[in-house]
């Protein structure tokens, strides 16, 4: 069995992340080269990623959102963090599952993400 980490509150239906998994930091850093085209921040510090769910076959199943419902990439976003995870050695698949609730905050960025903005 995999320790999760808890889920956003107020989100039951976001599942919580595997961080114990011995693939997690390997699949955060890889969702880090990842940034959003309009702002100059990594999606997982910007907080565009939710779960990152790893089974014990190594399946990877990401959920994210985006800034926006709008956002000008929401077709191809989900398709760059498969492309980025996928190379982790010991991955066997990637699914991204693209979600708006609960929607994206600013306060969900982390403390790197806002002082790189300015809101620190």
């Amino acid at each position: 069995m995999t320790d999760t980490s808890e889920p956003l509150e107020g989100t039951p239906l976001i599942a919580p992340s595997s961080v114990s998994h011995a693939l997690f930091d390997a699949c955060v850093d890889a969702c880090r080269t990842v940034f959003d085209p309009e702002i100059p921040v990594n999606i997982y510090d910007l907080g565009l990623i939710y779960t990152i769910d790893i089974s014990e076959e190594n399946d990877v199943n990401v959920i994210m959102t985006l800034t926006a419902p709008g956002c000008p990439v929401a077709g191809d976003m989900p398709g760059w963090i498969v492309d980025a995870i996928s190379p982790v050695p010991g991955v066997k698949s990637v699914d991204v599952s693209l979600v708006w609730e609960p929607p994206w905050g600013m306060e969900m960025m982390s403390d790197e993400a806002r002082l790189e903005l300015g809101f620190m």
